[in-house]
């Protein structure tokens, strides 16, 4: 089999290589849409969307980049993960796709217009609740196990002491 290397030599990360290019297409999304409100006609109807859903991916793809641990990927945190992803996506897309027909009479959920409490109980909220349950259950799977933490150790005495030999002598 002809798996790709990188290069130290060790087998390719590829959810570490997902991320990256879901995380530079989320971003390209984003910069489009900021970019598409300084059209001369007006911001076009599409370029909130392109922010309403490259901000989730975007956050999905930096978290799996902070959570993935070599060819183990993220194991179970794939399913918080795309829960939040999904949360953020549906709660900024209910947002702009709800009628902006809020008045004083309008009804409140939770002391706030509709709109305001999706924005900041489905998208502010729920995931601060999820996510640090999701970690506190996979605490001791998906951290640095003591051999992963002497190795990082071992590498950095061998950076130091070739730093010291590559430092020029004063």
């Amino acid at each position: 089999m002809n798996e790709m290397r990188d290069q130290a030599g060790q087998p390719a990360d590829s959810t570490r290589r997902a991320a990256l290019t879901t995380l530079f297409a989320s971003v390209l999304a984003i910069g489009v849409g900021y970019a598409a409100a300084f059209s001369r006609g007006g911001t076009p109807p599409w370029a909130p969307w392109l922010l309403a859903v490259g901000i989730p991916i975007a956050l999905g793809a930096i978290m799996v980049l902070g959570a993935a641990r070599g060819q183990r990927g993220i194991g179970p945190l794939k399913i918080p993960f795309a829960f939040v992803v999904a949360t953020l996506a549906i709660g900024f897309g209910a947002a702009l796709a709800l009628p902006g027909s809020e008045g004083p009479l309008s009804r409140l959920w939770l002391g706030l217009p509709l709109r305001a409490a999706i924005i900041i109980y489905g998208v502010g909220l729920l995931p601060i609740v999820v996510l640090p349950i999701a970690y506190a259950l996979t605490f001791e799977t998906q951290t640095l196990s003591a051999e992963d933490v002497e190795r990082v150790r071992a590498l950095a005495r061998e950076r130091n002491a070739a730093g010291h030999r590559d430092q020029p002598t004063r």
